[in-house]
């Protein structure tokens, strides 16, 4: 039986608004992490799209939208890895130092190399290194919380507020250093940020709980050599198939999708049939699988920020201040702006409702919900040209993205350590972090099918499935509560 003081936090705790201390390290990190990842997303797609005398790359606007989308749904994919990684050789603290690395020199090779070269060592740097650091940060955020303690979702949208503070200011940076001096100097801005993190974390990750450098599932040391030769045989088939031409720009995204979906059926099914997972372990993660699919659809539209309303942004709104022409990749601090105002109220509200919050599910139900009337608050405005939408009413747009994304996207955090069994923990992050990946993957080939001569039918589709969806995992609730068997 689970006593009271098991439930509480740790006695004597050191607190950070009224949370463990150890979350003000991980908000910072992540922090860092987060402003040079979307300080370079916010120019990534105009690089790609831009012609060769604005400074870009030239390529076409649906295949940049779908390689934007792969290389989301890498960041994501990755996190597999990383999970791996921590729970089998390194333990989460070392995964994320060396992913932290791998980042800055991801940046970096942005900032210096020229043309397609940069754009893919780069790429893959940051891709790898994020989903390193994204699954293991965020685990070790959950070790900070006993089975049972309240303030758990309330500690992962504080967490949450330090990703969007890094959100905010990385596109500020970077797009006005890219519409003022290039894309490089934006690029290597990015790469400044993540240093930044770099050194804060090497001085305080000795502070991190033992915990933190536990290996949950010590990988044998006979099997090191046949992981060392998969892992070989796979990056010599990754660039047989480059060099062969059966991977292009072309299909990049729709086999990011394929890989997501495979990778997720033998995680579930690794895990269901794990000898070390209970009976009540696998009910709970049975009642993931629902809100997987909620999160993959959630994301589909959500990431869509990074393609169509950038392109929207830069083709139809009015950034006009004062004289004054706003960058396009500005628009991407609107909704961290809005979640470090909202993050807070919505953390007091968990907090204060306490067990009588809306179930996870409901959550993710309402996240689905608000990101569908969000896409259908386009319609008015659609259709009209240069310079034709408000900043006002792509603000109002966007702060709908901001609360469907409170009500699932921390919660998904949260949710996923809270349902996973102890043999699992940082690799059932990892699974959410899949769905991501999934629907960030989605999002790109979606965003190949807009156009401006289509967004009445693009907006419309988009929003009226998210609603349905959201309705049907409404109706869905008390069947996976029963699945959850406690844990709300």
């Amino acid at each position: 039986m689970t006593t009271s003081s098991e439930t509480s936090a740790r006695p004597a705790e050191r607190t950070f608004m009224g949370h463990p201390r150890m979350l003000a390290n991980l908000f910072s990190i992540e922090l860092w992490e987060r402003f040079s990842f979307y300080g370079m997303q916010a120019i990534l797609l105009l690089y790609m799209t831009y012609s060769v005398t604005e400074g870009g790359l030239a390529i076409n606007q649906g295949v940049a939208a779908g390689l934007v989308g792969a290389y989301g749904g890498g960041v994501y994919l990755s996190t597999i890895l990383g999970a791996w990684l921590a729970d089998r050789v390194l333990g989460s603290e070392k995964v994320l130092f060396y992913s932290a690395i791998m980042i800055m020199l991801g940046h970096i090779a942005l900032a210096v190399l020229p043309g397609g070269a940069g754009l893919t060592v780069g790429l893959i740097l940051v891709g790898i290194g994020s989903g390193g650091l994204k699954a293991n940060a965020t685990s070790l955020v959950g070790t900070l919380y006993r089975q049972g303690d309240e303030r758990r979702d309330a500690g992962f949208s504080i967490f949450y507020m330090g990703i969007n503070l890094g959100a905010l200011i990385g596109p500020l940076i970077t797009g006005w250093l890219q519409q003022s001096w290039g894309f490089h100097v934006g690029f290597g801005a990015a790469a400044v940020g993540m240093g930044i993190g770099l050194v804060q974390y090497t001085l305080t990750r000795k502070s991190l709980p033992r915990e933190s450098h536990a290996v949950e599932n010590p990988l044998p040391s006979s099997e090191y050599r046949k992981w060392l030769l998969i892992a070989v045989a796979f990056l010599i088939a990754v660039a047989v198939a480059i060099l062969t031409g059966a991977v292009t720009p072309d299909n990049l995204a729709d086999l990011m999708a394929y890989a997501a979906i495979i990778a997720t059926v033998a995680y579930f099914t690794v895990i269901l049939r794990s000898p070390k997972v209970s009976a009540l372990e696998r009910r709970r993660v049975y009642s993931f699988m629902p809100l997987f699919l909620a999160s993959a659809a959630f994301w589909a539209l959500f990431q869509q920020q990074f393609t169509v309303v950038l392109l929207y942004s830069e083709q139809s709104l009015n950034r006009e201040i004062l004289g004054w022409t706003m960058p396009a990749a500005w628009v991407q601090s609107i909704n961290p702006a809005f979640i470090i105002l909202f993050a807070a109220v919505f953390a007091t509200l968990w907090t204060k409702l306490g067990s009588r919050q809306p179930s996870s599910p409901l959550k993710f139900a309402l996240g689905l919900i608000f990101m569908g009337i969000a896409f259908l608050m386009f319609i008015p405005f659609s259709g009209g040209g240069a310079n034709s939408t408000p900043l006002l009413a792509l603000a109002m747009i966007l702060l709908f993205f901001t609360f469907a994304e409170l009500f699932l996207s921390p919660i998904g955090l949260s949710v996923a350590t809270k349902l996973a069994p102890d043999t699992f923990r940082t690799q059932m992050v990892a699974l959410n972090f899949l769905s991501i990946s999934l629907g960030t993957t989605v999002s790109g080939i979606l965003a190949g099918y807009y156009d401006q001569d289509n967004e009445i039918p693009y907006f419309s589709f988009s929003g009226t499935t998210a609603i349905v969806l959201g309705l049907l995992l409404v109706a869905a609730t008390p069947a996976i509560k029963k699945l959850m068997s406690g844990v709300r």
